[in-house]
């Protein structure tokens, strides 16, 4: 009888980086995106949970408000249990593990637990914080060392030596910032040394204080300095705040698929937005095969092949792969598509569309169509539930044959995540961006389950509605009665440059 042999696990200490997931390097997305389970950190942001599989087993470990959380060898305790069990574990830590990041005790505990682990850089608040603010923690003459330290507990501190360095980077300070500046100024720092203090660093409501150890205590009383990094030393007066970014400071909702919403948030960030991800759609197989199946077996009968979402491709090719088929299936079948994106996940494929309408909406895939329709034999993969009647009308009213089969099916998720309906409860939402009908209808049912006593109206007043075009814009107007923004290109970027566009007014 052969012994059983249990899978190795393996766990990865791993950098968050600050403020919003943007801020991951790359090497941390693709390790989250195979974890099994991911134990996190307090000041993590909740959108980093959106990259994980769907299966992988959230653990949260850290402390809030001075509460108490883990202790440090429970956490230990947990990473070797789930690691000997065979699994991938992520230690999701805010900034860099290694900078008071107590990454030392989990490396001693799994090393002498036998266990597998490695370690990922991440971005460190002590360095990133600083810049955000627009100062350079070292210049010529002025900044020639700095030094980086916890004052959680300032009494166990050299400030005899700390006081003589040109620039310091304190962490977890907020509390005790009156201590410090005293024990400075009784070790000859000159109280009227420059200081500032960043607080959220690389979020969209981040603060900046500027002033002297003199005077910052009276410009931030009453003030919570949690979580904030604090710079002394005269490199604060070089302080030049880059130009901001197009969409920085908005909080733009995306209501897309859950595993379409990657691409979008990354091009929002990029324009300065803190993207909250909200699936709003749940696309599976369909309830049965057998239409797409059928026509399948009889492909060669079809003159057109008409696909108009980037689902529809996948779903349509992954089955013909299925029943052992290929492109070369479709070599006297034409393909018609719509939408830009459609066009891209098709030449992904290896083919090319024989049709494209200029306009990415179906309505100008009739109005354009290259051939007489009358007599046309049109195959249509589409969404199991609802999808594009228009089209369909339109084709076979000008003598057209449309084969309608299920390829895909389009849900609505069970519920609203709780910190998406928080966002909007508290008002800190300022867009929300839909690209089909669908995404509105399934926002408005999710919207109405959490609202209660309030109307979804009431809720999203001071919340800019965006649509990628005038289908999605006409759902828009019949749920919520308006629609604040129309892409002129019905496309992801088209739709990122009006909101620009809008956030410019």
């Amino acid at each position: 009888m052969s012994a059983v042999v249990h899978p190795r696990g393996k766990v990865y200490l791993l950098g968050a980086g600050i403020g919003q997931s943007s801020f991951l390097t790359l090497q941390a997305r693709a390790i989250l995106a195979t974890a099994e389970v991911l134990l996190y950190d307090a000041l993590v942001d909740s959108q980093i949970f959106s990259l994980v599989p769907k299966t992988c087993v959230l653990v949260d470990v850290g402390k809030r408000g001075g509460q108490p959380g883990a202790e440090q060898n429970q956490i230990n305790q947990i990473l070797v249990n789930y690691c000997q069990e065979g699994k991938r574990v992520i230690r999701l830590k805010s900034g860099d593990p290694g900078v008071f990041g107590r990454v030392y005790p989990e490396m001693l505990a799994l090393k002498q637990a036998g266990c597998d682990f490695e370690l990922i850089t991440g971005i460190s608040s002590a360095l990133a914080a600083p810049l955000l603010a627009g100062i350079p923690l070292t210049e010529k003459d002025i900044s020639r060392c700095f030094a980086v330290l916890s004052a959680h507990d300032p009494e166990s501190l050299d400030w005899s030596a700390l006081a003589k360095i040109d620039t310091l980077v304190l962490l977890m300070a907020g509390q005790s910032l009156g201590q410090i500046i005293e024990k400075l100024y009784q070790n000859g720092r000159n109280i009227h040394d420059s200081i500032a203090i960043i607080r959220q660093a690389g979020r969209k409501d981040q603060q900046i204080w500027r002033g002297t150890l003199e005077n910052i205590l009276a410009q931030t009383a009453g003030v919570s300095l949690s979580p904030s990094i604090m710079v002394i030393g005269q490199v604060v007066d070089l302080a030049i705040m880059s130009s901001p970014p197009p969409l920085g400071g908005k909080t733009i909702v995306i209501t897309r698929a859950a595993e379409q919403t990657s691409q979008f948030s990354e091009i929002l960030q990029n324009q300065g937005a803190e993207v909250l991800e909200m699936p709003a759609l749940e696309i599976r197989p369909p309830d049965r095969w057998q239409g797409l199946d059928d026509a399948i077996a009889q492909l060669q009968e079809f003159d057109w092949l008409i696909l108009t979402s980037a689902n529809a491709v996948n779903f349509f090719f992954d089955r013909l792969t299925f029943w052992g088929k290929d492109a070369r299936a479709l070599a006297t079948v034409k393909i018609a598509v719509v939408g830009k994106k459609t066009s891209q996940v098709l030449h992904s494929r290896g083919l090319k569309a024989d049709f494209i309408p200029g306009d990415f909406v179906a309505d100008a895939l009739v109005n354009e169509f290259p051939d007489p329709i009358k007599g046309q034999k049109f195959l249509f993969p589409r969404v199991e539930t609802g999808g594009r009647d228009i089209l369909v009308k339109e084709l076979t009213a000008k003598a057209g044959q449309v084969t309608e089969v299920a390829a895909y099916y389009s849900g609505c998720p069970a519920r609203m995540d709780s910190g998406i309906w928080e966002a909007f409860r508290d008002g800190k939402v300022d867009i929300v961006t839909f690209a089909s009908s669908k995404t509105v209808q399934n926002f408005y049912q999710l919207l109405r389950q959490e609202t209660a006593e309030l109307s979804v109206n009431s809720l999203l007043e001071k919340v800019c509605l965006a649509s990628i075009g005038p289908q999605t814009s006409k759902t828009c107007q019949e749920l919520f009665g308006r629609v604040d923004i129309e892409a002129r290109e019905y496309t992801l970027e088209g739709l990122t440059n009006a909101l620009i566009e809008w956030s410019k007014t």
